[in-house]
C-alpha cells in the first residue's frame, strides 16, 4: 500500500503552484496524495487549475495519513479560524505526523497552535497575524523544524515539496 499524504486545498482559489508541484514530487516518489476541500468535486485553482477533490476534508482523520499539508491561495484563509480544521492539525502533531502549510495556508497551522514553539514562515502579506502565534518566524522561503514543513509562497513551492519528500522518505 503506498503512503498517504492529505492535501487541503480551497474548493476556489487555491494556488495552483502550491499545490500542482509537492503533489507531482510526492507521487513521483512514490506517494499517494488523497486532496480534501470543503466539498467533493471539482476544484478551481486561483489561475484556472481544475482538481478533483477526493474527499472533504471534515471527513479526515490526521491516523489515516502520513502528512497534513494546508495549501495557500487566496482561498485558504477560510481555514484560519476552522474549528475542524484546527483539530485535523492538532491531531496529526499529537500523533508525530508530518504537518506541513504553505503560503496563506500555514496561518491555519499557526491558529491552530502547532507552531507555537516552532520555527516557521509565512506569506509575507500574512507575516503581522502569523509572527505572535509561532515561536520564531524567519521569513525564509522554506523551514523545517522537526516534523513541521512551512514555505512563504508559489516560488518556494518546488522547495517545499522537496523537504516533504525528503522527510517522509
Amino acid at each position: 500500500m503506498k503512503h498517504r499524504i492529505l492535501f487541503v486545498i480551497a474548493f476556489q482559489w487555491f494556488r495552483d503552484e502550491e499545490y500542482a508541484a509537492p503533489k507531482a514530487m510526492l507521487e513521483e516518489a512514490g506517494f499517494q496524495v488523497i486532496t480534501a476541500s470543503t466539498a467533493v468535486g471539482t476544484a478551481i485553482g486561483k489561475f484556472g487549475m481544475e482538481t478533483t477533490v477526493d474527499i472533504e476534508y471534515s471527513d479526515a482523520s490526521a491516523a489515516d495519513y502520513e502528512a497534513i499539508v494546508f495549501i495557500g491561495g487566496p482561498g485558504s484563509p477560510g481555514y484560519w479560524d476552522d474549528p475542524v480544521a484546527h483539530r485535523l492539525l492538532r491531531s496529526a502533531a499529537a500523533s508525530d505526523k508530518i504537518v506541513a502549510g504553505i503560503c496563506s495556508g500555514c496561518v491555519t497551522l499557526a491558529k491552530a497552535g502547532v507552531l507555537k514553539n516552532r520555527r516557521a514562515t509565512v506569506w509575507p502579506g500574512d507575516a503581522d497575524v502569523f509572527r505572535p502565534l509561532v515561536g520564531k518566524y524567519t521569513a525564509s522561503a522554506c523551514e523545517r523544524d522537526g516534523l513541521f514543513v512551512t514555505a512563504h509562497g508559489p516560488d518556494a513551492a518546488d522547495q517545499f515539496g522537496r523537504a516533504l519528500v525528503e522527510l517522509l522518505t
